[in-house]
């Protein structure tokens, strides 16, 4: 028996709050689990700064990632014997869900557009370059890292396959949403996973849904649309990842400057420098980023100083309702007030926008070309979800858009009461 197919003298189990259990057999996710760039991925938190909202939100992209590649099992085993099903594909599909998140940084999102970088990029890195991981898959068949890379980013040629980890009815999503729902405590996040893995079915290149489980995927739709405006761009959430940004760019630009650091930031200067290797990428995690965060608390430099005072401390920025578009005006006028005031504009005074599409229908050539949900008809015709659904129709292809002004009131309220500027100021941020 080859690496491929060698099994565990017995089953072992991950006990999980909401699969219960994940369930492992193959000697290749076994030891992919135990390398150092999967086991990297418990010091990132899945949700980001969200735990400052939610305090029960410390859950790892570790939980997450064991999470995908249990949905992706149970699927595959519903499939077994299916037409167009291919079970050769089985460990591909394994190996892709477990490894999908491998390339995101500390406190993800936020620190990509700083340093101006993409996690699948280095989730491409560490699949095909020198790593622990690309030997385990290496020793599969020559030309695996390739094949689980090619799937992770959309370009496999059997799209069945890529559809189980990347559309928009993935393991991907049902995982996240059912755990961040957990772990934050809210009860928007819940559906049936189990109703939509009994309806799932395999077609040549997506996977589509029994027309007696339309409910199930509504109730998905519904979920993740309630999901994201409820948990992930909570503003108090967004507030903690102004902040983070801002504590990143002033470190960045302080470098620039030639500032001299108590401590060196040496996990840093080549993320300064806009080009870090592979082993000084996965040398930076949320527990090395932290520890930065605290010592720059005794720098110098008041702005990096309080900026890392407001994260570490949770003394977070207030927010207002804010169109960019509509009041720039104001903008600028406040931009040339918190300058007289001694509040450096650039770090004290952000508009953050978030926006969402919850569900679209195919449109050809846009940007990111949404592969729809299709319903499987008792006919084996097959109906786009929307066309069916009054619910997911009502809120297909609408894009919701929400803009905040992040400022630090407590500074505000500091200043005498008898400052023009100070009254000004919120003359126009409150009226």
């Amino acid at each position: 028996m080859g690496y491929r197919d060698e099994k565990l003298s017995e089953e072992k189990v991950f006990k999980d709050p909401v699969h219960r259990y994940v369930h492992v057999r193959d000697r290749v996710i076994w030891d992919l689990i135990g390398t150092s760039e999967f086991q990297r991925l418990r010091r990132i938190k899945q949700l980001g700064t969200s735990y400052l909202t939610f305090h029960g939100a410390e859950h790892s992209r570790f939980n997450h990632s064991l999470g995908v590649y249990e949905i992706v099992r149970r699927i595959i085993e519903n499939f077994k014997d299916r037409p167009n099903w291919d079970d050769d594909e089985r460990l591909l599909c394994l190996c892709a869900a477990l490894l999908h998140d491998l390339g995101h940084g500390p406190f993800s999102h936020s620190f990509e557009k700083v340093f101006k970088l993409d996690h699948e990029d280095y989730t491409q890195k560490i699949l095909l370059g020198d790593t622990e991981v690309n030997k385990i898959l290496t020793q599969v068949e020559e030309g695996f890292p390739k094949k689980v890379a090619d799937v992770i980013n959309k370009t496999y040629a059997n799209k069945l396959v890529v559809s189980l980890i990347s559309s928009q009815i993935d393991a991907d999503r049902m995982d996240y949403l059912q755990r961040d729902a957990y772990f934050t405590g809210v009860s928007y996040g819940h559906f049936d996973m189990e109703r939509i893995l009994r309806v799932m079915r395999p077609m040549e290149d997506q996977v589509v849904v029994k027309e007696s489980g339309m409910h199930a995927v509504e109730d998905y739709i519904m979920s993740r649309y309630q999901m994201y405006w409820q948990v992930y761009f909570h503003p108090v959430t967004r507030s903690a990842e102004v902040i983070l940004s801002k504590i990143l760019h002033r470190a960045k630009e302080l470098y620039e400057s030639g500032y001299t650091f108590k401590l060196k930031p040496t996990h840093f200067f080549s993320f300064f420098a806009g080009q870090p290797t592979l082993k000084e990428y996965l040398a930076l995690d949320e527990a090395v980023t932290l520890y930065y965060f605290q010592t720059w608390m005794e720098e110098d430099d008041p702005v990096l100083s309080d900026l890392c005072d407001r994260f570490v401390n949770r003394k977070l920025f207030k927010y207002i309702e804010f169109n960019p578009n509509s009041q720039m005006n104001q903008w600028m006028e406040l931009y040339k007030l918190f300058s007289k005031a001694g509040l450096n504009p650039d770090y004290y005074l952000v508009v953050d926008s978030s926006s969402d599409l919850p569900y679209d229908f195919y449109r050809p050539g846009e940007e990111e070309e949404r592969l729809p949900i299709h319903l499987l008809q008792p006919s084996q015709e097959l109906r786009e979800l929307s066309r069916l659904s009054d619910i997911v129709e009502a809120i297909s292809g609408k894009k919701r858009t929400d803009h905040k002004l992040y400022i630090p009131l407590d500074r505000l309220e500091e200043m005498s009461n008898r400052s023009k500027t100070k009254k000004r100021i919120m003359e126009i941020l409150y009226g």
